[in-house]
This record gives structure tokens, C-alpha cells and sequence, in this order.
């Protein structure tokens, strides 16, 4: 073997790749931000992504589906896109490319197919623009922020237009804001500009204003003020978490719908992709995208129930510590939580179990649940151990959820993961709420008990499900492809 040819050859073609992936990226924002069309690659954003990003989206891609997703096919795919003429989407770009090697013997070329699985885009009717308040900007509010402004594109879907918080705002505090914003030390720098407007009371974010807004109390505002209308009110203080307290939103003028990203009693509590369409959003008023553990068992519960049958089970979720538990060891209103929380793992209560049956009224009283926090900032696991109706193995567990991730109502929720080495860092930025271990699966010798392993990033990965739903309400979503 001439080991410096094959060298040479090896070479030239990843410099092949890398080309063909920056013409995938000029592609991807051309789309985006000249005609609001979103691509996504199995569900993986495409949008302010590098080459070596691209490259590793398509490792994974074939991964998924066993079969090798070519730059080079994703880009006649993205190129065939350009040359069609469709309103604002979504399109799964690692999707269409797969089926395409499927269909390949039915279609002359990249532009016949693309034409007919995207003909009913221009069917779709045109969606009007909603101006979005964020009413509190701790942890979710902040993310939420980050993922508004990072794909405002156009301002054709949520358009961020205010933030309230307490106190007096003051070129200090709109520093620490604009600071908070920037930088996390989570989730890293923020890729966006953030300068403020101390005489308008303002952030400058990308060049566009939102207003910062003090209030002690909801109804007190006026929206209208700052030119906002009928305003979809985004509430992530926790302070009001019933109906009741949270209907004082809509007493401000220029609120029209109000969305807890809680828990919430007498409302209904969603979990999107799941139980999204129960209800009639015209005669809603106010929403709750539940907890970011209902969010991520929920999903994978729903597959499993579907398919195999729950009979009853048991959730415990090893979930990073929060901002309620204390930094060093002193008073709590709860047990365990007053204990340093970087230093211990804390036995404590969740709900989640029970919320599921909110979504999944099949399930009342068949979960039981529990929680640990532990020293990690973000990123958690919720294991499901379960008896089923009918015999299963290891490998059919892994092709249910596989299926589940691939087509239907929960690829934005379930990702599969084929990774043998994952750990919780890893999936820190992961847009599913529900990132399924297939690697990590028992199904006991009875056939009719399996241990489920779901990863979560619980700030991004809820965050993520708490826009899908903000767009669903505001009636904002456009025609997707996945």
C-alpha cells in the first residue's frame, strides 16, 4: 500500500468536505434570513454553526438512521430548497436527504423530490408576528431571551420586546443585565451583541431594542406604552403559579395570553408534542409547560404506553441542584435542601410523576416519583423502571424509541442517542427535552420490566419546549417538514 497517496487522497477529500459544508452554512443563513426558512438536520439547529459543527451533525445523522448522511447530498438537497419558491419553514434537512436515498430510483434529481414532499408548503397560511414579554429574567428567562433573539431572523414568528423585573433600573443594573445575558457560565457566551440604552431603559440586543420594565405587580403595566399589543406574556419569576394569581397579567394593557414555564394548578399544564392540541387556544388564555422533568419523561412515557403498555412504574430523577437549595449549610423551609448543595447529594420530592397523568390521563396513578440533587449546575437523569403489558427485548425498547425519534409527533422531544461514552456534560445545549440512552437499557428475563435511561438538559432542553409551545399558542408556527 502507498501510504502517502492514500494520505494525499484522505486530504483532498475532507478539504472537499469542509468546502462543501461553508457552501452548506452560506445556504442555511441564506435561507433563514432572506426568506425565514429553517433548516434543521434531525432536529440539530443548523443556524450560527462552524464547519466542524456541520461535519460532526452528519456523523451523527448517519449514526441514527445506519446509514451514511453526506455534506455533499445535504447541500443539492439545500440547493434544490433555494431554487423553490416556499413561504417561511422548517425543514429537517438530515430527513429529507435519507429519504432521498431511499426514493432515489423514483426521481430524476434533488429538485423532482424536494418538489413533491414539500408541496403542501404553499398550502400553509401566512402567520402574523407576536410581540413577546418576558415577565422575570432569572435562568429560563435568560435562555429563553438568548434563543428568541438568536432566531428573531426576520421578526416574521415571537418578537422579544420587553423584559420586567423588580427594583430600580439604572445604568448599573442594566450592565449586570446586559452581563448575565452576555456571559454564563453554563452555557457560555452568548453570540450576540448586547449593548444598553440607560435614557430609554433598554438592552441593545443585536441591534434591536427591548425594553426593560420595573413593576412590583402585573397589572400595573402598560404595555402599550412601549408599542406593544397584544402581547404574549412569558412569566419565569415562579411568584404566581395558579390560575387566579396569574390572570392578574392579562389586567396590563396589551396582554393578551399568559405562559408559566412551572407547574401550575387550574391551568393546563402542557407538555408539547404530547398533549399541545387537547386544548382550544383560542379559548385559553393562560398555559403552563409544567416542570422540565415532565417534559422529559413524558415523551419517552408516551412512546412506551403507546407501544407496550405501562402498567405501573417508578421515576427517580438524578437532577442538578437549583437555585432554592443553599450555596453552604443553613435554614431551608425544606429538609435536605439547607445542606450545601455543591458538596451533597439531597434526597427531595418531585411532582412529576403525578404531572404526567396532566398529559397522559392513561397513567393516573400508575408512577410513583422521587428525586436526588446533585453537585452538577445542569444537566440530569431521569431513570424509568417499568412493568409492561407485553414482552419486550432490549433491542425492541431501542427500536420503539427510534421510531419515535424519527417520525411523528415527538421528534422535537426525543432524541435517540447512539453514544457508548455519554455523560451529563455532554448533553448541556441539547434543543429535545429528552435525550434517550439506547445504550443504557435493561429489560429484565421476565420480558415485562425495562429500565429506561433519559438524560436532560434542564434549562436549555425545557427552554427549548417552552418556545415551541409560546409559537403554538401565538399561532406562529410555521409549515415544518420533519
Amino acid at each position: 500500500m502507498d501510504f502517502n497517496r492514500v494520505y494525499e487522497r484522505e486530504l483532498s477529500f475532507q478539504a472537499d468536505r469542509r468546502k462543501a459544508s461553508v457552501e452548506f452554512i452560506n445556504i442555511v443563513s441564506d435561507l433563514w434570513y432572506d426568506k425565514s426558512i429553517e433548516l434543521v438536520l434531525f432536529r440539530n439547529q443548523l443556524i450560527n454553526r462552524n464547519v466542524s459543527d456541520i461535519l460532526d451533525l452528519h456523523e451523527y445523522a448517519g449514526e441514527f438512521v445506519g446509514k451514511p448522511i453526506s455534506i455533499f447530498d445535504s447541500v443539492e438537497i439545500a440547493k434544490a430548497i433555494q431554487d423553490l419558491n416556499l413561504p417561511p419553514a422548517k425543514l429537517d434537512i438530515g430527513k429529507l436527504t435519507y429519504e432521498y436515498h431511499l426514493a432515489d430510483q423514483d426521481y430524476t434529481n434533488a429538485m423532482a423530490f424536494v418538489s413533491n414532499k414539500l408541496k403542501d408548503a404553499k398550502e400553509t397560511e401566512p402567520v402574523k408576528p407576536k410581540d413577546v414579554v418576558l415577565y422575570g429574567f432569572g435562568r429560563i428567562g435568560r435562555l429563553v431571551a438568548r434563543e428568541l433573539m438568536t432566531r428573531t431572523g426576520k421578526g416574521n414568528q415571537l418578537r422579544l420586546r420587553a423584559i420586567v423585573t423588580r427594583g430600580e433600573i439604572n445604568a448599573s443594573v442594566l450592565e449586570k443585565r446586559a452581563s448575565l445575558l452576555k456571559s454564563d457560565s453554563v452555557h457560555g457566551t452568548f453570540s450576540a451583541t448586547v449593548n444598553i440604552d440607560e435614557k430609554r431603559s433598554a438592552l441593545i440586543i443585536n441591534g434591536t431594542t427591548v425594553q426593560m420594565i420595573s413593576a412590583n405587580n402585573p397589572e400595573e403595566i402598560d404595555y402599550t406604552k412601549y408599542g406593544i399589543n397584544n402581547a404574549l406574556i412569558i412569566d419565569n419569576t415562579g411568584a404566581f403559579r395558579d390560575k387566579d394569581a396569574l390572570a392578574r397579567h392579562l389586567k396590563s394593557k396589551g396582554a393578551s395570553k399568559v405562559l408559566l414555564t412551572a407547574p401550575g394548578k387550574g391551568i393546563p399544564n402542557i407538555v408539547h408534542g404530547v398533549n399541545h392540541k387537547n386544548y382550544n387556544i383560542d379559548e385559553t388564555e393562560i398555559f403552563s409547560a409544567a416542570s422540565c422533568t415532565t417534559n422529559a419523561i413524558t415523551p419517552v412515557l408516551k412512546a412506551i404506553e403507546d407501544s407496550l403498555g405501562v402498567v405501573h412504574g417508578h421515576l427517580e430523577t438524578i437532577h442538578a441542584y437549583t437555585n432554592d437549595q443553599n450555596l453552604v449549610d443553613n435554614m431551608h423551609k425544606k429538609y435536605r435542601r439547607g445542606r450545601a448543595a455543591g458538596l451533597n447529594m439531597v434526597i427531595t420530592e418531585t411532582g412529576a410523576g403525578k404531572a404526567v397523568a396532566k398529559a397522559l390521563p392513561s397513567l393516573e396513578g400508575k408512577l410513583t416519583s422521587n428525586a436526588i440533587r446533585v453537585p452538577v449546575p445542569n444537566g440530569s437523569l431521569a431513570i424509568l423502571n417499568l412493568e409492561v403489558e407485553k414482552e419486550t427485548t432490549t433491542e425492541g425498547v431501542n427500536q420503539i424509541l427510534k421510531k419515535y425519534a424519527l417520525e411523528g409527533d415527538l421528534v422535537e422531544q426525543i432524541q435517540y442517542s447512539v453514544d457508548n461514552e455519554l455523560v451529563s456534560s455532554d448533553i448541556i445545549g441539547s434543543s429535545a427535552p429528552a435525550i434517550y440512552d439506547s445504550n443504557a437499557t435493561i429489560v429484565s428475563d421476565t420480558k415485562k420490566n425495562i429500565i429506561l435511561y433519559i438524560w436532560y438538559d434542564n434549562e436549555y432542553g425545557y427552554s427549548q419546549q417552552v418556545i415551541r409551545l409560546a409559537k403554538y399558542i401565538a399561532k406562529v408556527r410555521r409549515f415544518t417538514y420533519y
